[in-house]
């Protein structure tokens, strides 16, 4: 498996509303913490997240969390 680029070293927090988003596993996105299709060049894929609610998220941008494709604090190690 591809290893992830690192976006960036910290989360994208960020008020979502309820929906489905596509989060970027890859790290390539230009639309970052969101899937643009950048990924096609690797073998990693997004991961679908159904929001049922409106509510703050914090989106892994070190793309290494060990709770995707949630934060959790895993870039403070890098």
């Amino acid at each position: 498996m591809s290893e992830p680029h690192l976006a960036q070293k910290g989360p994208f927090v960020i008020d979502e509303k309820a929906r489905r988003v596509k989060w970027c596993q890859c790290g390539l996105s230009a639309t970052q913490p969101y899937c643009d299709g950048a990924h096609k060049t690797t073998d990693l894929r997004p991961i679908i997240v159904d929001l049922t609610e409106d509510r703050k998220v914090a989106w892994c941008g070190c793309k290494r969390s060990g709770n995707k494709p949630y934060c959790d604090g895993t870039h403070k190690t890098l």
